[in-house]
């Protein structure tokens, strides 16, 4: 049974196209990975079939009754919300149930005995619908939920404000997985989830019934749990039955096939064209050429798509600065309360440590701590000498209304705007991108511009707090031969082992000194 059908969808942002006539349909039980380089579309595409942006052209159906569960990667959650208020709006249909409820037993002393009747079974009606859908238990089963995900252990009347990019996830993925939709929608749900919920998460989608459109760009867990792959690419999606491993197998033979036909086709060009110029104004060969001429006209020809840019990251390195880099002295880390036993850790010149450990126990505030953003509860932190140290944030500040040159030029303001243009070209963003403002750039191009600012300064240092969220299978691959390249010192926060696998020098576990455990 299809559930959802998209036909003839086409959608740009200005003079930039994001899909070309593409049609798709998700059939029930349907367990799809949507997949593709950075800025192909894929959010675009999951907020046109959620209804919160409108397609140029095209037309999109649900079947009836259908109830759809949304992650979306720019969730924004309200302050003055607690953990607790989020994960009961997971049932707020039946406490709209319930309202109507009441509504009807206000109005049943004023009713006449046909009304009466009426209100009596739409009543009758109501109560099932909210019994059989535990509406007395609410709480209990929120509380079961939270549990699961370690939401407990920061407290359910915590300010979601107030939480870390990853507990803020486990938030949205516990209010989903309360809604039991009939469909899931997930647009990169491992991004600052740790590894213990990743796994979590994956055995819940191999056993989930239902169908679920997953976005990501982490590629074990995109194998571990779909049978189904749809690539954008080039305003075009296209289906291959399987895993990652076996549409990257078939695009290539595919992909093979198509230059080979290309070649063959263009060498029959170039023949049938020396051939018209030679002979078109003989008399005797006239007919022939114009006949060769007819099939040039006549012929489909086939177009390569363009090849993406890669990105190229080469970071500068700064002088060398002093062999200890980073010392502390029984610091203590937090904001209102203590996240950490006293530390004494020692970092020095050319190592490589990845930081690991689950959400909110303060791996952030470390890196902030240690770069003085963040006032350390007790005790000091000592920097080296003759540091230059370069730092990725995790998420990028709200309300920018930067191009994505103007932000470039903010931080170099002496280069001409074919170096900042050359600059981000090298990170893999095309014209469209760089022209664009930075706030409508998908995840991915985002951190490429964040990581241009990052590369074209030296450092002897390099702070990174989850770089590859968002990062696409290419830009990953390429980061992670840079870093093993660069000659500096790295402090880096990482919930993916094969990323910091052959990298990293050093792995702490921070769960080891937290005292959220």
């Amino acid at each position: 049974m299809s559930i959802l059908n998209v036909q003839n969808l086409s959608h740009g942002f200005g003079d930039r196209a994001i899909f070309q006539d593409v049609s798709f349909r998700l059939l029930k039980g349907e367990h799809i990975g949507l997949v593709g380089a950075n800025g192909e579309g894929k959010s675009t595409f999951m907020n046109i079939i959620t209804g919160k942006l409108m397609p140029d052209e095209g037309k999109i159906e649900w079947a009836k009754n259908v109830r759809v569960g949304y992650l979306d990667q720019h969730t924004v959650l309200e302050k003055g919300m607690t953990i607790r208020d989020v994960l009961k709006s997971a049932f707020s249909w039946l406490f709209e149930m319930e309202a109507q409820m009441n509504g009807i037993c206000d109005k049943m002393g004023e009713a006449s005995p046909e009304e009466l009747e009426t209100m009596m079974e739409e009543l009758g009606t109501i109560q099932d619908m909210l019994t059989m859908h535990d509406f007395y238990i609410i709480d209990s089963k929120v509380e079961e939920v939270a549990r699961a995900l370690g939401l407990t252990a920061i407290g359910l009347d915590k300010d979601v404000t107030d939480l870390s990019g990853g507990q803020r996830t486990k938030i949205l993925l516990g209010k989903l997985l309360l809604e039991k939709p009939d469909i899931l929608l997930l647009d990169e749900p491992t991004n600052y989830l740790d590894a213990e919920h990743i796994e979590w998460l994956k055995r819940y989608l191999q056993e989930y019934e239902n169908a679920f459109i997953l976005i990501s760009h982490d590629i074990p867990f995109l194998n571990s749990v779909v049978n189904l792959i749809y690539h954008m690419d080039n305003q075009e999606l296209n289906r291959y039955v399987g895993d990652y491993d076996h549409f990257q197998e078939v695009y290539a033979v595919k992909k093979a096939q198509l230059e080979a036909a290309y070649n063959r086709q263009q060498q029959e060009i170039n023949e049938l064209k020396d051939f018209v110029a030679r002979n078109k104004a003989r008399v005797a060969t006239r007919n022939m050429a114009m006949s060769r001429q007819k099939k040039l006209d006549k012929m489909d020809v086939i177009e390569l798509a363009k090849e993406k840019p890669k990105p190229e990251f080469n970071f500068k390195t700064a002088r060398t600065p002093s062999r200890f880099v980073v010392e502390t002295d029984d610091l203590i880390i937090g904001y209102d309360e203590p996240l950490s036993k006293p530390l004494n850790l020692k970092v020095e010149r050319g190592e490589k440590i990845a930081l690991t450990g689950a959400n909110g126990i303060g791996k952030s505030t470390l890196l902030k701590s240690i770069l003085g953003i963040i006032p350390p509860i007790s005790g000091k932190v000592h920097l080296g000498d003759y540091l230059e140290i370069g730092y990725f944030e995790q998420e990028m500040p709200q309300g920018n209304k930067n191009t994505c040159i103007e932000e470039i030029w903010e931080v170099f303001p002496s280069y001409t705007q074919y170096e900042v243009r050359a600059a981000l070209a090298k990170c893999g963003l095309t014209t469209k991108h760089i022209e664009s403002l930075v706030r409508v750039l998908s995840g991915g191009e985002q951190a490429k511009v964040r990581l241009c600012k990052i590369i074209n300064r030296e450092t002897n240092v390099l702070i990174l707090d989850e770089p590859t969220n968002h990062l696409d299978v290419d830009a990953k691959e390429e980061l992670k031969r840079a870093l093993k390249e660069y000659k500096g010192t790295i402090l880096m926060v990482c919930h993916e082992p094969e990323f910091y696998e052959g990298l990293a020098t050093d792995v702490w576990d921070c769960s080891q000194w937290t005292t959220r455990i």
